[in-house]
């Protein structure tokens, strides 16, 4: 009988032990990582140079140089809805003498498939503004709605509307309706982008109330083309500005004399044709990281 010990204790060693074995060498599986939490909070931030500040085909800065800075907040609450509020600030040189322009303004995107709507406010504050120590305020609100539909990836085409109730404290509401269209020449993979857009819209604008007699203001349509070159960040706009405004009825509207006319009537040379260039930079604090 002895000499089955042996045997029987290598057999019994073997078995209690090959359960401990296969469990060493069985694979382990763990459960996946949780996904990255996603931080809805953003920081859009840009600035600009420019030959000319052109606002709806007027000039800003007396047809010289000009420049400005953004600062923009986001907050996205789905993949579709982003809530905005930024400050703006441009330098200006303008018939009531402000020391800038500052913007404030806010509102929401909503994003559907390749259609992009947008709905906001728009403040437009000039400080110290003044003529020969008399004080002037031409602050206003604006209210507005934008649309933009991506055709294609290269082609993207718009259409907005803003309103003001009281355009520059003037008593007269005014009314901007505009398209544009954008299409980009070079592949997202292009090292330096390339595009040609466009717009072409019209400013309707009510009765002025603050001086007498009351008077209509002019309405006039305002359009621009340009190519423009994109860098990371940067964008060089080359773009050519014009209206159908008179030389008298821009007098009117801005403010500006740049001249009279054979009548003795003010005019002013900040809505004709202009040739701008203008060197940017957009980014967000998300896309630094």
């Amino acid at each position: 009988m002895k000499k089955y010990v042996m045997p029987a204790m290598v057999a019994a060693a073997v078995m209690t032990g090959a359960p401990a074995l296969a469990a060493d060498i069985a694979p382990v599986y763990k459960a996946p990582p949780a996904p990255a939490a996603v931080n809805p909070w953003n920081v859009a931030i840009g600035g600009a140079v420019m030959t000319d500040y052109n606002f709806r085909g007027i000039s800003q800065s007396d047809r010289g140089p000009s420049a400005g800075a953004y600062f923009e907040g986001q907050f996205k609450a789905s993949e579709a809805v982003t809530f905005y509020a930024a400050v703006a600030g441009i330098s200006v040189d303008l018939a009531t003498n402000p020391t800038v322009e500052m913007d404030y303004y806010g509102g929401v995107r909503l994003t559907y498939d390749k259609l992009t709507w947008d709905f906001g406010f728009w403040y437009y504050h000039y400080p110290k503004e003044g003529i020969d120590g008399v004080a002037f305020d031409t602050d206003f609100w604006e209210v507005y709605g934008k649309l933009s539909w991506a055709a294609t990836d290269a082609l993207t085409l718009g259409v907005a509307v803003y309103y003001a109730d009281d355009w520059l404290k003037t008593g007269a509401s005014g009314t901007y309706l505009s398209g544009t269209l954008k299409y980009v020449m070079t592949p997202s993979t292009a090292p330096v982008g390339a595009y040609v857009s466009g717009e072409i819209a019209h400013y309707w604008l009510g009765t002025q109330t603050v001086a007498l007699p009351e008077s209509d203001l002019p309405d006039y349509t305002y359009w621009n083309a340009g190519i423009g070159f994109t860098y990371k960040a940067l964008t060089l706009d080359l773009r050519y500005h014009d209206t159908n405004l008179s030389k008298e009825e821009c007098s009117v509207l801005s403010g500006n004399v740049s001249g009279f006319n054979a009548a003795g009537v003010p005019t002013s040379k900040w809505c004709g044709e202009a040739y701008i260039a203008k060197l940017s930079f957009d980014t967000t604090l998300a896309d630094l990281k």
